[in-house]
C-alpha cells in the first residue's frame, strides 16, 4: 500500500504549555511549514495524486504516476527508506503491530519495558531475551521479499542512489542488492564487539558473526574471553551511537537525491525518522 508521508499528524493539538513542549512546538511547526511549502510547488504536485488507496485500481493508477515521474524527470538517485514492513511477508515481525509484532510477544521475558530487549543497559545485566531472539534469526531462513527486489531493480537500472534501512535482516543482500547501495542505520549481524557488562563498558574487541552465530545456537552466553563482558552483533541498541556510515551517508546522499521512497517504516524512531525531512522542498517524497 502506497502512503505519502504523513503532514497531517505533524501538530499534536494538546502540547503542553511548558518551555520545553513550546520549544518543541515551534521545530514542529517549522517542520511541518516546510514540508507544506514542498507542496505548492509545480515539481512535486503529483504527489497529492498518490495517497493511501484502498482499490487495486487506484494503486495502479499511483503506480503508474510513479513510474511516470521518473521517466519525465530523469530520477537517477532515488533514495529509498525502508524499515521492518516490508519483510513482514517474508515472515519476519515488524515492532509495534499489536498483536503479531515483535514488541507484543515478549511478556515471557518479564522484560521492564518490550524496548528493554534492544537496550545496552538491560543487555550488560541480562543478555538473555535478546540472544533468545538472535537464535530464531539465524535458525530460520527468511527469503526476500518482492519489495526487496524492487530496490534491486532500481540498482539494476541505474536509479537507486542509495537504501538507508532500518532492518537487521540482511534481506537486501539475499535479494541481490550490492553493499554499496546499502547503508545499515541500525547496523548489521556481520561482526559484534564486546559491549561489556553490568561491571563496565567492556573491552571493545571485535568477533565474527561465525562466532556469535555459534555460541547462539548452542544456547551459550557470548562472553568475551578476553574480559568477562558480553559480546553483542553490531546492530544499534537504545542508548548506543548510529553507525558513522549513516552520518556521512546522509552528507553525502541526501543533497543528491531527486526521489525518496519510504517503505515499510512508521518513522517513529529518531534520527532515522527525520531523514524526509533534509531532502530538498522540490524532492518528491513518497
Amino acid at each position: 500500500m502506497l502512503q505519502v508521508f504523513p503532514f497531517n499528524q505533524l501538530v499534536n493539538p494538546s502540547l503542553d504549555l511548558s518551555l520545553k513542549r513550546v520549544a518543541e512546538s515551534f521545530s514542529v511547526i517549522a517542520q511541518r511549514q516546510k514540508l507544506l511549502n514542498s507542496l505548492s510547488n509545480s515539481n512535486v504536485r503529483w504527489v497529492n495524486n498518490i495517497r493511501t488507496y484502498n482499490t487495486k485500481v487506484n494503486q495502479e493508477k499511483a503506480i503508474s504516476n510513479i513510474a511516470r515521474y521518473i521517466k519525465e524527470h530523469n530520477c537517477k538517485n532515488i533514495v529509498v527508506l525502508s524499515g521492518a514492513g516490508i519483510s513482514t511477508n517474508a515472515n519476519i515481525p515488524d515492532f509495534r503491530t499489536p498483536g503479531t509484532g515483535l514488541y507484543s510477544r515478549l511478556s515471557k521475558y518479564d522484560l521492564p519495558s518490550p524496548q528493554s530487549i534492544f537496550d545496552i543497559v538491560y543487555y550488560r545485566h541480562n543478555p538473555n531475551p535478546f540472544c533468545h531472539i538472535a537464535k530464531e534469526h539465524y535458525t530460520k531462513d527468511y527469503k526476500p521479499t518482492l519489495t526487496h527486489y524492487f530496490i534491486r531493480l532500481l540498482a539494476d537500472h541505474g536509479l537507486l542512489l542509495r537504501n538507508f534501512t532500518q532492518n537487521i535482516d540482511g534481506l537486501e543482500e539475499k535479494a541481490g542488492l550490492p553493499d554499496k547501495y546499502i547503508i545499515h542505520a541500525h547496523g548489521t549481524y556481520k561482526t559484534a564487539h564486546c559491549a561489556g557488562n553490568k561491571l563496565g563498558r567492556g573491552c571493545g574487541k571485535e568477533y565474527s558473526q561465525e562466532w556469535f552465530k555459534d555460541k547462539m545456537l548452542k544456547m551459550k552466553k557470548p562472553i568475551c574471553p578476553v574480559c568477562g563482558g558480553y559480546v553483542k552483533p553490531d546492530i544499534v541498541f537504545f542508548g548506543e551511537e548510529l553507525p558513522i556510515s549513516f552520518w556521512f551517508g546522509l552528507q553525502d546522499d541526501i543533497p543528491k537525491c531527486d526521489l525518496m521512497i519510504i517503505m515499510g517504516t512508521s518513522l517513529q524512531v529518531h534520527p532515522f525518522a527525520s531523514i524526509p525531512d533534509q531532502v530538498s522542498p522540490n524532492v518528491p517524497r513518497l
